[in-house]
């Protein structure tokens, strides 16, 4: 009520209301163009992009889709399974866009001596489905300046070019490992730009010191982008209920909006009382 002004006896949108405006978005493809006018407002107001960029990619999950093996092979391939093809109804409900991937998360176990309160930590891999929010922050203020939204299954490096941008007053990005490539040095190289991502170790080698110290001071910048992300699933609650990637665009889009707005308050208070 206080977002939108409303007073007890005002007419209060229902969710369909607001179902039906979120769908004249998608159909106008309008979340790219007001990214981009409040990113100007930004910059108007004196938060340009500088200090370099930092790039990272975060699952957003979807309600898991099941399906037969055919079904999967079909959707592979870029298919419609052909039981489908005449229940309108049951494809209206599949979504088609969304993929399944690995997530690697840490897990703490007792150590094996009983008298030690110790743990050790190994990987675990967990199955998820839904889409991935590609994201590149500018380092001096912590706002989101590019993004785009692939199926979970996408690699991420593949997405750098189309995250990092143009306009910061520096020329220093940062990334993990897994934007580490030749493709990307050299299109990061022929545009001015300077790459200060993960070095990748060795195969079948332990990493050099030197590296593991390279890259551990490239961790302490590049960590900043990970609480961005983390807040948008956690105080956000971003999950994707919608079908298909346009609509998925249009959700992730909107909370790299919201996200832009929650700082922009948060620098427009330390201004104030600055």
């Amino acid at each position: 009520m206080r977002f939108l002004g409303l007073g007890l006896s005002d007419k209060v949108p229902d969710a369909k209301t607001i179902w039906l405006f979120r769908e004249s978005l998608v159909r106008a493809g309008a979340i790219d163009n007001l990214f981009a006018r409040f990113d100007k407002h930004l910059s108007r107001s004196g938060y340009l992009a500088k200090g370099g960029q930092i790039v990272d990619a975060t699952i957003i999950q979807a309600p898991r889709q099941h399906n037969s093996q055919d079904e999967k092979a079909a959707i592979k391939v870029g298919d419609i399974p052909e039981d489908w093809k005449d229940k309108p109804a049951k494809l209206a409900q599949k979504d088609r866009d969304a993929r399944w991937t690995v997530k690697y998360s840490k897990a703490k176990q007792p150590a094996q001596t009983p008298t030690s309160a110790a743990t050790r930590q190994h990987d675990i891999a967990i199955p998820v489905f839904g889409y991935k929010n590609h994201a590149g922050i500018d380092r001096a203020h912590g706002f989101i300046r590019g993004w785009a939204v692939t199926s979970a299954a996408a690699h991420d490096g593949a997405q750098l070019r189309t995250v990092v941008t143009r306009g910061n007053t520096a020329s220093t990005v940062w990334a993990d490992s897994a934007y580490r490539s030749k493709t990307n040095e050299e299109w990061l190289d022929a545009n001015g730009l300077k790459s200060d991502i993960h070095q990748k170790k060795p195969k079948g080698r332990p990493m050099p010191e030197a590296m593991s110290k390279a890259n551990g001071r490239r961790s302490k910048i590049r960590s900043a982008i990970e609480p961005v992300l983390a807040r948008q699933k956690d105080k956000m609650k971003l999950f994707i209920r919608t079908i298909g990637i346009a609509r998925a665009k249009a959700k992730i889009g909107m909370a790299n909006i919201v996200y832009n707005r929650l700082r922009y308050a948060f620098h427009e208070a330390r201004r104030a009382t600055a």
